[in-house]
């Protein structure tokens, strides 16, 4: 059995053929019979105002030109003709035709003219106005935006709804000052009303003003006593500054509104976080009690308690749900199949995966058998298994190779990993997630030029993609070059996903390779706090080893020694310094 089937992988060119003689009939045929191919609405050229023959002629030719690359995949082409030809005709549907072509293909040069072509030539639309509003907003061009903003808070029906939503709306917006400012100045016309606090609240949080987002949720809470969103947002604000004030707000808030069944949920979950399992677990009851029988209350108790590691309770509590008619039971059944795989009941959890039936959850279902085969038989079996899987979209045929590298990387066989994904960005269209994965397994096979130059390629495809500065940056660091950049790519992904522990611990170890010990231990205890990962702890004893903070050191290898006895990194590194 091939690595990758070659039948998932070929171009279909036969295929593509037999469908684009079928689509170019249809497509002419309609557009001849509703006469759709007239371009009377706009002006032509010369050539086409003396010969509307011609003009019309041209006209159907480039729209076919533009349906047939769309078939094709080729989006860039079929969105630019679109697009000239809704200029030649002042056609709306023609702009919002590319416009959409060009957003589903990513195409940065024709996504942002198309939209506003099509914003223009239909002002009605509130599609259009608010495709429109998320461009400015993407670009940065917040008092642009402000305008089309405002007009959420028009109606007073609306008004807390529009706050409410306003930061989904802001989030893509990379200048968190910036959107900071703009929710202040939206909101200040309405001082009282608790959703636009809430919505300074949120922007603050989102730019680390922590002061500012808790003045604006006390308000929030005087406008709107025992409200549940502001006091989850507060919990977890003051959870990030300090673990316990977070959990000692939440029972605050608890005991003046005991039914606040999300609140305590989110008590019970961080609770967990910090390893305070019986004070977890003497939440359940009560939020069952709360949830009034529903199945969906009982399915996120198992989740928690599967997250303590109570794996016969959270067993229990999913049997439970299914039995309550849960309205996903797939996702029970993966559930189930965790747990018991969990508790090396193999046998049970391969029975539980196999009830999953095709449908959004089967190819999660068949992942996770794969995983459950390679570690219980061989990788090979395990790919054989996605192999038979049918059916997929090319999504999900990215996500099936993905996971057939990684599992071959566990198992050490890295240049099956490479060569894998090498077919894969030869034969499938590339997505920022399956370069970044080909990039990862070009560094584990020394291909270090291949490595850097894809990670420069996913970073401008997706410039938020945080992982991959992230990436780039530790391998610097780790190599031992370009240490001025490692820091900058590193601060970069940071300030796209702040806190992330992987990306502290790539600073502080950045940091150490520039000899700036205070520097990296101040990020890699960071790094440590938010999660114990052996190699984290493999780093933060060595730093502190060379500070000579030797006993600091051991304890943290023997720490985490104890929890992660195989960890390869973990042991090489304590090996070699208390030698």
């Amino acid at each position: 059995m091939p690595l990758l089937s070659k039948t998932k992988l070929q171009s279909n060119s036969n295929l593509f053929k037999v469908k684009n003689i079928i689509g170019t009939s249809l497509i002419a045929g309609a557009l001849l019979i509703s006469g759709c191919a007239s371009v009377a609405r706009g002006p032509g050229s010369q050539s086409a105002q003396s010969n509307p023959a011609n003009a019309e002629a041209d006209f159907v030719f480039k729209y076919l030109v533009a349906e047939i690359a769309g078939q094709r995949g080729d989006l860039a082409t079929s969105s630019k003709v679109f697009y000239e030809l809704a200029i030649l005709s002042q056609d709306a549907s023609l702009a919002e035709r590319a416009a959409k072509v060009a957003a589903y293909g990513n195409v940065p040069g024709m996504t942002a003219p198309s939209i506003k072509l099509w914003s223009e030539l239909d002002p009605t639309s509130t599609e259009a106005q608010q495709a429109m509003t998320e461009i400015l907003i993407a670009t940065d061009q917040l008092e642009a935006a402000k305008p089309h903003l405002a007009k959420l808070f028009d109606k007073e029906e609306t008004r807390p709804g529009g706050f409410l939503y306003l930061n989904n709306i802001l989030s893509r917006s990379k200048d968190k000052m910036g959107v900071l400012n703009l929710v202040q100045s939206l909101a200040a016309p309405y001082p009282d009303l608790a959703e636009a606090q809430f919505a300074i609240a949120q922007a603050a949080y989102a730019a680390n003003q922590t002061k500012v987002g808790l003045q604006a949720l006390e308000k929030a809470e005087a406008l709107k006593p025992g409200w549940n969103l502001a006091a989850l947002l507060k919990g977890q604000v003051l959870f990030n500054q300090a673990p316990q004030s977070g959990i000692d707000y939440y029972q605050s808030f608890l005991d003046q509104y005991p039914d606040t069944n999300e609140v305590r949920v989110n008590m019970a979950k961080i609770m967990v976080s910090q390893k305070q399992y019986d004070a977890a677990k003497k939440q359940f009851p009560i939020i069952i009690q709360y949830g009034k029988g529903s199945p969906e209350v009982t399915a996120v108790v198992g989740l928690i308690s599967f997250q303590a590691g109570d794996f016969n309770a959270a067993e229990a509590y999913f049997q439970q749900s299914l039995a309550q008619e849960f309205k996903e039971p797939d996702q029970l059944y993966i559930y189930l199949a965790q747990v018991t795989e969990k508790q090396n009941r193999e046998a049970d959890a391969i029975a539980w995966f196999n009830k999953v039936q095709p449908g959004p959850r089967f190819l999660e279902a068949q992942i996770g058998l794969a995983n459950l085969i390679a570690r219980t038989q061989s990788v090979d079996k395990a790919i054989e298994k996605l192999d038979a899987v049918d059916d997929l979209t090319t999504e999900q045929q990215i996500i099936v190779i993905q996971t057939q590298a990684s599992l071959l990387a566990k198992a050490k066989r890295d240049k099956d990993a490479f060569d894998l994904l090498d077919k894969a960005v030869k034969n499938l269209p590339n997505t920022p997630e399956l370069v970044y994965d080909y990039a990862l397994a070009a560094e584990r096979v020394n291909k270090l030029d291949i490595m850097e130059s894809e990670l420069r390629k996913t970073i401008a495809s997706k410039p938020d993609f945080a992982a991959a500065y992230n990436a780039l940056g530790y391998s610097y660091a780790d190599r031992n070059i370009k240490l001025d950049e490692a820091v900058s790519l590193i601060e970069k992904a940071l300030s796209i996903s702040p806190n992330d522990h992987y990306m502290l611990d790539s600073l502080g170890w950045a940091y150490y390779r520039k000899g700036k010990l205070d520097k990296a231990i101040t990020y890699l205890e960071q790094a440590y706090r938010v999660n114990q990962d052996p190699e984290i702890a493999a780093h933060l004893g060595e730093v502190l080893w060379k500070k000579g903070k030797r006993d600091e050191a051991k304890k943290i290898w023997n720490d985490a020694l104890s929890r992660n006895p195989n960890n390869e990194v973990l042991m090489t590194t304590a090996s070699k310094f208390k030698s």
